[in-house]
């Protein structure tokens, strides 16, 4: 396969077909960040969840989510993502341990928990405190900032794409913050 124009001197980016055929043939492996407000012990105050169109102009809630490219590390793909989407200043708090609260797997079909149409997939998902100022970036619409209880409501549940919201409520209860 030739290519016109330079190539892409990062090895890690696939082209869109590449990444196409990727999808049909192997699971990826992505991460997932739920960006929140600790207060001074700790202890989570607010939960920030991005709204997003989806391909079919449908507006959802959703994650900081992406793919981890080959040869970074799960930390550089975080971080990465999160400053993608959050915006440079988010000043996010990575884990000092890269064991993630949970693995969603997604798959391309209904009826499993986790699902995304595109592809299967596998996630490593975090709960990541920010400290900084949130501008989100890319196809974010907005950052909504909401309580712990609000963020596992039904209705917001409701609203996540891909069961996200069954994800939203473990990454809350790993730290303590559902009650």
């Amino acid at each position: 396969m030739s290519s016109v124009g330079t190539p892409d001197p990062n090895s890690g980016w696939l082209s869109e077909e590449e990444l196409a055929e990727a999808r049909r043939r192997l699971p990826l492996l992505y991460v997932e960040a739920l960006p929140v407000r600790v207060d001074g012990v700790g202890q989570v105050t607010e939960v920030g969840v991005l709204l997003r169109a989806n391909a079919e102009g449908a507006i959802t809630r959703t994650l900081v989510s992406g793919r981890v490219l080959y040869g970074e590390s799960i930390r550089s793909a975080l971080f990465r993502h999160l400053e993608k989407d959050l915006g440079p200043m988010a000043f996010p708090l990575l884990p000092a341990s890269p064991v993630p609260f949970s693995v969603a797997e997604y798959f391309p079909f209904p009826g499993a928990q986790y699902t995304d149409d595109r592809q299967h997939a596998v996630s490593l998902a975090y709960v990541v405190p920010v400290t900084g100022t949130c501008d989100p970036r890319q196809d974010a619409l907005e950052l909504t900032w909401m309580t712990p209880m609000e963020a596992a409501s039904p209705g917001i549940a409701a609203d996540m794409e891909g069961g996200r919201g069954a994800l939203v409520r473990a990454g809350l209860a790993s730290v303590g913050a559902l009650y």
